[in-house]
């Protein structure tokens, strides 16, 4: 689950094992005195060693903080400001590498996602054009040979054309799911009405849609959060045990909001999360808003069903796979 915790300052430190903290302040002390590539090369094996151990950004600075402070209190410097910046840039040049091959690699997987998407695109409206207008033509020729048939004859072709039918729907039915017409056509919320209706035609349960988007969204955000309504409506309907669900689809202040409550029997969100069997959809669901810089929060209700809940900023996603690209 995308998730961001705040830490409070001057608590940071704590994290770095007092031999780091004393490393990394013996390493500013001879920087200091001495301000050769040797003491900026000792700062990035620090930075590397501090990375590996788990520490992050925040710990570094508490840290380097506290070694200016002591160094300075021992020896005052008036021009060390300078210098002890470049040993913390220095220091955090591996942290700077994680983010911008993170950054890449989240870039590579969006624009990934995107052609996997409009390959399904491609493929739904061959199967929902071609074959459909295939099938339509064995029908017309099994009416003209049916017409050419004594009356007794034409029962064996009744029942070609009966698996005919079924296979037309679910030819349908395939090219619905890999990408349906009317996401393309009308937008996001028609759409989710559609899987709606759906869903309470085929589980049974009632599916009500609260929806307040009167526009469309950048299409990276329509595509996750149609999948997204896709995943948990089908999680509702085949593992909820629930008799309704409950949707609701709005903007507010630059942010779209989906979240989808059910009346189910529930789960615990974080034994399964903590015990390493989390089933592929959450997973999907989570990976995929995490592409957009997104969060998923997912709450059992004590027993009166689950409510997943997704939030994915508008303002940065028209553009943000190519700024992400560097291009």
């Amino acid at each position: 689950m995308t998730a961001f915790t705040h830490v409070q300052p001057g608590t940071a430190a704590a994290s770095l094992s007092g031999d780091l903290l004393a490393a990394y302040t013996e390493g500013l002390r001879e920087y200091l005195a001495r301000r050769d590539e040797q003491g900026l090369l000792r700062a990035y094996e620090i930075g590397r060693r501090a990375f590996s151990l788990g520490n992050g950004v925040l710990d570094m600075a508490a840290a380097h903080s506290r070694a200016l402070a002591a160094v300075l209190a021992a020896t005052p410097q008036a021009d060390a400001a300078a210098a002890a910046e470049a040993f913390l840039c220095e220091a955090l040049s591996p942290f700077e590498v994680t983010y911008r091959t993170f950054r890449d690699a989240n870039a590579t997987l969006r624009r990934l996602n995107d052609m996997l998407e409009e390959q399904a695109r491609r493929l739904a409206y061959t199967l929902h054009d071609e074959v459909t207008q295939t099938l339509a033509s064995a029908h017309l020729r099994l009416a003209d040979a049916a017409a050419a048939l004594p009356p007794g004859a034409r029962a064996a072709l009744r029942d070609v054309r009966e698996v005919l039918d079924r296979v037309e729907e679910q030819v349908r039915e395939l090219s619905r799911d890999l990408r349906p017409t009317i996401l393309d056509d009308l937008g996001l919320v028609p759409a989710i009405r559609f899987l709606a209706d759906s869903a309470s035609k085929r589980w049974g349960i009632a599916v009500h849609v609260a929806a307040f988007i009167d526009r469309r969204l950048p299409p990276s955000v329509e595509t996750v959060l149609y999948r997204i309504a896709q995943e948990t409506l089908c999680n509702v309907g085949r593992h909820a045990q629930a008799t309704q669900a409950q949707v609701w689809l709005h903007e507010r202040n630059g942010r779209v909001h989906y979240s989808i409550r059910d009346d189910g029997v529930g789960f615990d969100a974080a034994a399964v999360a903590g015990s390493g069997r989390r089933g592929l959809g959450l997973a999907g669901i989570e990976e995929r808003v995490a592409l957009l810089d997104g969060t998923v929060r997912i709450a059992d209700r004590g027993g009166r069903g689950t409510e997943i809940a997704v939030e994915i900023p508008l303002e940065t996603n028209d553009d943000a796979g190519e700024r992400a690209a560097g291009r």
